[in-house]
């Protein structure tokens, strides 16, 4: 697009890469570039942690936060209750009241490392949507709020129109969830003065109905911005690993394997993320990008320290650089590797390498760990090993153990 935005944000983030589209670019770039502006992110707690695709939302909020303006992160105390239907195959299991809150407490540990909570002008907030959805009257919100919706436009939204098309069950209570969503733009636009919801491309539909039901109700003007739902250069929805998800909270994902995610991206996709996930200038994040042949291991470095460094502080990203090079340049254990721990009854008589790999995150099942063996990926030590049947027991386990996936991926296994 050849538009030239007057906002610090709007360049920033069309600079980066951030941006994959707006309701309109030239009306909110001409807000931002005359007054503090409050956008808000909403994050359902249906997890324990948020993940890696959560994360340019985050730092987006964090670009806006450091330009001068206003963010507001909205846990889903409410909707989560219901559950997004977006782009899912099925129903999402209802969690109880005590998992949701659990999940949010934890969710907002991550939040305060991007993000500066402070009675400022620019001081971010914190909210949760059970605020005002939770003490609800059915038959008042169905006459206030569910008027303004045509059912025949929300049927036509591709995150509904796709499960409908693939005759997937779409209950009820899921058809709810885009009414609530769009309330909660009305009611951050009513309560904070909030001018614009950010989230991932695939949100756009919930976000439009936000939008139009503000415009109804309040005829106030307000915008939608999404970024794009990352993938790899190879075309693989980023955040996944044979391990699972790339959680952002550390009891769930170490420092250091969340550093090795970062360190292990592909070469052609370097540049690209060290312009979403960092503060690296540009310029610099195009010359590590553009290195060539073993250099580009410089940037991949860079990356995961800066990103490391951000959510899990500077000395953890030092750290995890330090256990790197010992593993790999010097053939060392080091003293940052994952840990499986396991008790003298987990051993019993013997435990197979086949379990080992699987246990300790670096196979997702026995079949691929079966596969990893087979084509000489895994390795005892320094060792390859070829016997996936190949036993453990205490006494071989009474030092640690050093397992190896490939040679990026590494863990300990040790008796606790």
């Amino acid at each position: 697009m050849t538009y030239h935005p007057k906002s610090e944000f709007m360049a920033t983030i069309m600079q980066r890469g951030f941006l994959a589209d707006c309701t309109d670019y030239q009306g909110l770039d001409e807000r931002l570039s005359r007054e503090v502006v409050t956008a808000y992110v909403g994050y359902d707690a249906t997890a324990a942690s948020l993940h890696v695709g959560h994360q340019v939302n985050i730092t987006l909020l964090r670009w806006l936060q450091k330009t001068g303006h206003k963010p507001i992160t909205l846990i889903g105390g409410g909707t989560t209750k219901v559950g997004d239907p977006s782009f899912r195959a099925d129903e999402r299991p209802l969690l109880t009241n005590e998992q949701i809150d659990a999940n949010a407490d934890r969710l907002k540990t991550v939040f305060t490392r991007f993000l500066s909570y402070d009675d400022g002008p620019t001081g971010a907030l914190m909210l949760n949507n059970a605020e005002w959805l939770d003490g609800l009257n059915y038959l008042s919100f169905l006459r206030d709020i569910g008027r303004h919706f045509s059912v025949n436009r929300m049927l036509s939204f591709e995150s509904v129109k796709s499960r409908l098309d693939r005759e997937q069950s779409l209950s009820f209570l899921e058809f709810n969830y885009m009414i609530l969503q769009a309330y909660d733009f009305l009611e951050l636009n009513r309560r904070y003065g909030c001018l614009a919801q950010f989230g991932g491309s695939d949100q756009w539909g919930n976000i439009v109905n936000g939008i139009d039901l503000t415009r109804r109700v309040l005829e106030h003007e307000i915008f939608g911005l999404t970024t794009p739902l990352l993938t790899t250069s190879d075309g693989r929805k980023m955040g996944k690993t044979a391990g699972g998800a790339v959680w952002l909270n550390a009891d769930m994902l170490s420092p250091y394997e969340y550093w090795q995610f970062w360190r292990n991206t592909t070469d052609a996709d370097a540049g690209r993320f060290l312009k979403l996930f960092t503060e690296v200038p540009v310029d610099e994040c195009e010359r590590l990008g553009a290195l060539g042949g073993a250099e580009i291991n410089e940037a991949k470095i860079r990356l995961a320290n800066e990103v490391t460094g951000l959510l899990h502080g500077t000395e953890a990203a030092a750290a995890a650089e330090a256990t790197a090079r010992e593993v790999f340049e010097k053939g060392g254990v080091g003293d940052d590797l994952p840990t499986l721990t396991l008790s003298a009854d987990d051993v019993g008589e013997g435990i197979s390498l086949t379990q080992l790999l699987v246990r300790s995150g670096l196979a997702a099942s026995g079949k691929e760990a079966k596969r990893l063996i087979d084509s000489a990926g895994a390795r005892v030590g320094d060792e390859v090993v070829s016997d996936p049947g190949l036993m453990f027991d205490a006494a071989r386990l009474s030092a640690p153990v050093k397992l190896s996936a490939g040679r990026k991926r590494h863990a300990l296994v040790q008796l606790g």
